[in-house]
């Protein structure tokens, strides 16, 4: 199953809804969440976009444990992240984390081809619920791009799909 990545339109209005959790049991829950989280943030490390990352090591094991728990809680599992995001919306929290950086569609695309090798790397774990999760991640980490290439910014609204998970 080819696991596509969709273009940003600059004001488009993004549609997503949070995993569900067959993702996070069929990987094994917390422990196969980590191994997943922890193969992926390997390879950014060696990515185009590792200079978006801590190059200290201690420093980016942190935000291999932080960004770890984020996945742990959005795919169904213990609300682990909880203190991160304090009172808000754990995914406005994760949006709102990359205010800071310039992030443009060749960056989501580097982070997303990423992801996609580590999620090939994943076995046992039905194609159709790797694609669940793979399009949670596709229309999420659009709401991150803020920088296009004629030079405007823009932070995308999105629409957050509140059925049961």
């Amino acid at each position: 199953m080819a696991l596509e990545i969709s273009p940003v339109e600059k004001g488009e209005t993004v549609r997503f809804k949070n995993p569900s959790k067959r993702f996070y049991e069929a990987i094994g829950g917390e422990e196969g969440m980590r191994k997943l989280m922890y193969n992926f943030y390997d390879k950014i490390y060696e990515s185009d976009i590792a200079h978006f990352f801590p190059q200290d090591e201690e420093e980016f094991e942190k935000v291999k444990e932080k960004n770890s728990k984020f996945f742990i809680q959005i795919c169904g599992g213990p609300k682990v992240y909880e203190d991160e995001a304090q009172s808000m919306d754990l995914n406005e929290y994760m949006i709102r984390l990359h205010d800071e950086f310039s992030i443009n569609e060749k960056a989501r695309v580097e982070w997303l081809g990423t992801m996609r090798d580590a999620l090939d790397e994943v076995e046992g774990v039905d194609e159709a619920i790797k694609k669940e999760f793979w399009d949670y991640l596709d229309q999420f980490s659009k709401l991150t791009v803020n920088t296009f290439s004629d030079g405007s910014t823009y932070y995308a609204s999105y629409t957050q799909a509140k059925e049961d998970q």
